[in-house]
């Protein structure tokens, strides 16, 4: 079953790379990495609001969203970052050498969140095979960008 849950994970970073590129593209046709994540937000909520919906989950309780710890809402906020860094770095560094470097700062955080059980993950100390495993990651954007 983790092969499956791990060609999905691999399928939201395919996808990852075509918005970045498509963000990156919007970018040089409105002259704005800010227009560019406006719009691809909008997409977002647009595509967000349809499928609430068209699902109609039950809405959660009002003390549920209260005591949620403040960390839990700074997703939107973070993935308007990623959206614009998307779209104004993918054009100076070209979409694989983005991605690249995208996935080596995520695979350094989240050793650090694992390894610190941070965010309620569970505790994964950092080994020197997860940490060597970093290190590669840093080694192929190197690889990507400059050879």
């Amino acid at each position: 079953m983790d092969g499956v849950w791990l060609a999905a994970a691999a399928g939201a970073g395919a996808c990852f790379a075509l918005q970045a590129s498509a963000n990156a593209s919007l970018r040089a046709h409105l002259s704005s990495p800010l227009w560019a994540a406006f719009f691809s937000i909008c997409g977002t909520i647009l595509t967000a609001v349809t499928v609430m919906l068209l699902i109609r989950p039950v809405p959660p309780a009002a003390a549920a969203a209260r005591a949620a710890p403040w960390w839990n809402w700074i997703g939107g906020p973070l993935g308007a970052l990623i959206v614009l860094s998307g779209a104004t770095l993918a054009p100076r560094l070209g979409a694989a050498a983005f991605i690249a470097a995208v996935v080596g700062g995520q695979l350094a955080c989240s050793l650090l969140l694992d390894h610190f059980g941070l965010m309620e993950l569970p505790r994964q100390p950092i080994t020197p095979a997860r940490l060597l495993g970093v290190l590669l990651v840093f080694a192929g954007v190197v690889l990507v960008k400059f050879r």
